[in-house]
């Protein structure tokens, strides 16, 4: 049997289940699959903003990714045969939609072979056919990435190489994701929201801000309940999050009496070329300082982060975070003049809302000596060295020369890795490390 049959039949019977229900889920697993026609991060992408939107054909017709040209192609191709295997009529028989599955993703032959039947009698178990012995491989190095990157991806090599090479030179398949995620999603989508309605929050408006943002978080997590799986951690989640938004409005209204903003943009895309090397990504919200004029790049964390502005800055000059960095470039690139990068903490529903901070400086200062402070500067020679080193980056893992990757020595980063159980070379745990 080939080795590629099962999942070839997985796909297939996804696409019959897509046919039948309509449901976005057989259509993730579709896009995600290899067999669909669109690289694997760009189906990843797009699966997760259907996750937000609901509607992964519509976000790919209305172009929500900046994408080079062959990969839009590509998922334009999938949306329109996709939209072909839903059109059948119902009443087709499996058999002969099996058949215009295969012929409209274009699958080889043995996709719509079935097991082997003990009771066929043509069918002989007793022959084995040996093959010839293969030739060695001579080494070489991994396959050059030529698609576009992100911060995510930099980030996650600069964590762990061997992480990016499970990620995106193998294209592994990951968990379904958890609860913190679904969780973080939703509460994104319900703020990308309630700023909709609300660009500039005032005081006037706070018995309207604090109803509408309860409507947004009901809203959200109601579009991703299927990502908790019990009903009791779902309510539990959603009542964290309403509890966490409501301390997101007290902030928002002591920073207007403080520092009045105007949120310009939401889920901005953020497309930026670098020396040659594309790179792309979502900016969670940009502010304009209604003093200043300067811009804010504002990112959401549901997670765990730097627990101070000297914390952070210091893993941006390290080379361990790229996010704010890499946003900086991208609304550089088209004009803006950027004086602030926030990472707004928003993942412990019983601390107030307590942003990081980092004031765009011409040159790095001196330390500040309080090293807990929540507000602190980043210099733009530390962000011209983090954009040489993306570059750097990118140019390694596009040179196809690269033979083997390291695995992390930091024990902590294989606690949540989805890769830990397939990976014979992570660090020992800290437990083991020094057991007796």
């Amino acid at each position: 049997m080939v080795p590629d049959s099962a999942q070839l039949r997985s796909f297939v019977g996804d696409a019959l289940e897509w046919h039948r229900s309509g449901a976005e889920e057989p259509l993730l697993r579709l896009i995600r699959s290899r067999h669909s026609g669109v690289p694997h991060d760009v189906a990843a992408a797009y699966a997760t903003l259907a996750t937000r939107t609901g509607a992964l054909l519509d976000a790919i017709e209305r172009g929500r990714l900046a994408l080079p040209a062959a990969e839009r192609d590509g998922v334009l191709r999938f949306v329109q045969r996709a939209r072909r295997i839903r059109a059948t009529p119902p009443e087709t028989h499996d058999s002969a939609l099996r058949e215009l599955i295969a012929q409209t993703f274009e699958l080889p032959s043995f996709a719509l072979e079935n097991s082997p039947n003990d009771e066929d009698p043509e069918h002989d178990r007793g022959v084995v056919e040996l093959a010839q012995p293969a030739e060695p491989e001579r080494p070489q190095g991994v396959a050059a990435w030529q698609r576009h990157f992100s911060a995510s991806a930099l980030n996650a090599y600069a964590e762990c190489a061997r992480k990016w090479f499970f990620r995106y030179a193998c294209a592994a398949i990951e968990d379904p994701g958890s609860s913190a995620s679904a969780y973080g999603t939703a509460l994104h989508l319900a703020l990308e929201d309630f700023h909709g309605d609300f660009p500039r929050p005032a005081g006037r408006d706070e018995a309207a801000m604090r109803r509408r943002i309860r409507e947004c978080v009901t809203w959200a997590f109601e579009r991703n309940r299927y990502g908790f799986e019990t009903l009791v951690e779902f309510e539990l989640q959603v009542r964290r999050a309403q509890r966490t938004a409501q301390r997101y409005v007290d902030w928002l209204l002591a920073q207007e009496r403080d520092a009045p903003f105007e949120v310009l943009g939401r889920e901005v895309a953020a497309n930026v070329d670098l020396d040659g090397r594309t790179f792309v990504g979502f900016i969670d919200r940009l502010d304009q300082d209604q003093r200043s004029g300067g811009i804010g790049v504002v990112d959401y964390k549901t997670g765990s982060i730097a627990m101070s502005a000297a914390e952070y800055t210091e893993k941006v000059r390290r080379f361990r975070d790229f996010q704010l960095p890499f946003y900086y470039w991208a609304r550089t690139s088209v004009g803006d003049r950027v004086t602030k990068l926030v990472l707004i903490p928003l993942k412990d529903a019983l601390l107030d809302v307590r942003p990081i901070v980092l004031e765009v400086a011409a040159r790095r200062g001196a330390p500040s000596r309080d090293r807990g402070a929540a507000s602190g500067a980043i210099g733009i020679d530390e962000l011209e060295r983090s954009r040489a080193r993306m570059i750097e980056l990118s140019d390694r893992l596009a040179s196809g020369e690269i033979r083997d990757f390291e695995p992390t020595e930091d024990a902590t980063a294989c606690t949540y890795c989805s890769y830990a159980t397939a990976c014979p070379r992570r660090p020992p745990s800290e437990a083991r490390r020094f057991g007796s």
